[in-house]
C-alpha cells in the first residue's frame, strides 16, 4: 500500500485523526488496530494520520507499575521497536504518522512521548510538558515544530500540555501552521463539580444496545461539552488548524469520551464524532484560511516588550506530580 505523490506546494492537506481504545500493555494488538486505521485513511486519500496519547502502550494503567514493570513497558525512541515498526509503516503507505508510548530515556529517565513518521525516513519526538503519569515519568524541555514532507509545518502538545496557554503560543510563534494534539482525557476524576467527571463504566459495556445513553455522556460536560470550553480558543487564538486524537472507551478504571475532531484556524470544527467506538475523522485543511485568521492578525499585534512578567514565577508554580488532579 502507498499513497499517489503528492505535490508539497498545493493548497489542501488531507488529514485524519484516530480515536481508539489500546490495551494496557499490548503493543501488538495496538498496533494491528493502527495498522487498519492506516489502510482505511489510504482508501480515503489520508496524507497525515494522528493517533492519540500512549495509544501504543496504553495509558492509565501507568501510574501504577513498579519501577521494574515501566522499565519493561518503555522502550527508546528512533532506535526503539516502535519507531522502527512505524517507519516502516510510514514508507509502506506514503502517510505520515503520529502515535505515542512511554520512552525509555536516559539514566533511567522515562518520558510520555509521541513519535510523528514521515514517508521520507525522518521521525520527530515530543515529550510530553507537563507529565504526572508516574513519578518516574518525567516531563519534556522542549516545544516540537518541523516541517513535513506535506508543504505544513506541524507543532505537537501532548494532552495537558494543550491546556497551558504559553504552549499553544510559543508552537504558532515558531511558526506551526497544524498542532497535532494527542489526548487521553474525559471521563476523568475531578474534584470540580463543573467539569468532567466518571462514566458507568455499564454504559460502556452497553453501548451496541444503548447507544444513547453513553452519546449523551460522551456529548456532555464530561467530554465534548468540556472540550469546548476551551479547544477551539487554542486552534483559533493561534490561527492553527487542530488535530484531536483522543482515547475512547476502557481506560483502567475511567472511560475516555473520544469526541476526535478536527478544527480550523478559526477554532470551526471541520468534523468530528461522538461514537462510542473506535473511530476516524477526514477533513481537508485548506492554506488560504491561515493568512488572514483572526489569531495570525493578533500574533503581528503583539508587544512583547509587555511580556516579561510571562517569564518570572509567581511563587505560584507546582510540579504536576504535587497536583493531584485528573486530566
Amino acid at each position: 500500500m502507498k499513497a499517489t505523490n503528492r505535490s508539497n506546494n498545493k493548497r489542501k492537506l488531507r488529514v485524519a485523526a484516530v480515536q481508539m481504545e489500546s490495551r494496557a500493555n499490548d503493543k501488538e494488538a495496538n498496533f494491528v488496530k493502527i495498522e487498519a486505521f492506516v489502510k482505511q485513511a489510504l482508501k480515503r486519500g489520508v496524507e497525515l494520520i494522528v493517533f492519540p496519547e500512549c495509544c501504543i502502550t496504553g495509558y492509565w494503567f501507568i501510574r501504577n507499575l513498579t519501577p521494574k514493570q515501566l522499565q519493561e513497558l518503555a522502550e527508546p525512541v528512533f532506535e526503539g521497536p516502535s519507531t522502527q515498526r512505524l517507519l516502516k509503516l510510514s514508507k509502506e503507505s506514503g502517510l505520515t504518522i503520529g502515535a505515542g508510548w512511554i520512552e525509555a530515556g536516559a539514566k533511567g529517565v522515562f518520558h510520555n512521548s509521541y513519535v510523528v513518521a514521515m514517508p521520507n525516513g525522518k521521525a520527530r519526538r515530543h515529550r510530553k510538558l507537563h507529565a504526572f503519569e508516574h513519578s518516574l515519568v518525567r516531563s519534556g524541555s522542549e516545544h516540537t515544530v518541523f516541517d513535513t514532507p506535506h508543504g505544513f509545518r506541524v507543532g505537537v502538545l501532548i494532552c495537558y500540555d494543550n491546556n497551558i496557554n504559553e504552549n499553544g503560543r510559543i508552537t504558532a510563534l515558531q511558526g506551526a501552521e497544524i498542532i497535532l494534539a494527542p489526548h487521553q482525557t474525559g471521563g476523568c476524576r475531578t474534584k470540580n463539580p463543573h467539569l468532567m467527571g466518571l462514566i458507568d463504566r455499564k454504559l460502556w459495556d452497553n453501548r451496541r444496545r444503548n447507544p444513547r445513553a453513553i452519546e449523551r455522556e460522551f456529548r456532555g460536560d464530561k467530554g465534548r461539552a468540556w472540550l469546548m470550553r476551551w479547544l477551539p480558543s487554542r486552534a483559533h487564538d493561534n490561527g492553527v488548524f487542530l488535530i484531536f486524537a483522543n482515547g475512547v472507551g476502557v481506560d483502567d478504571d475511567e472511560i475516555r469520551t473520544g469526541n476526535a475532531m478536527i478544527l480550523d484556524p478559526y477554532g470551526r470544527i471541520l468534523t468530528e464524532t461522538w461514537k462510542a467506538d473506535d473511530a476516524m475523522v477526514v477533513a481537508d485543511l485548506d492554506r488560504s484560511l491561515l493568512e488572514h485568521a483572526t489569531g495570525k492578525e493578533w500574533i503581528r499585534a503583539r508587544r512583547p516588550e509587555l511580556y516579561g512578567p510571562l517569564t518570572v514565577p509567581t511563587g505560584l508554580e507546582r510540579d504536576v506530580h504535587d497536583l493531584k488532579f485528573e486530566e
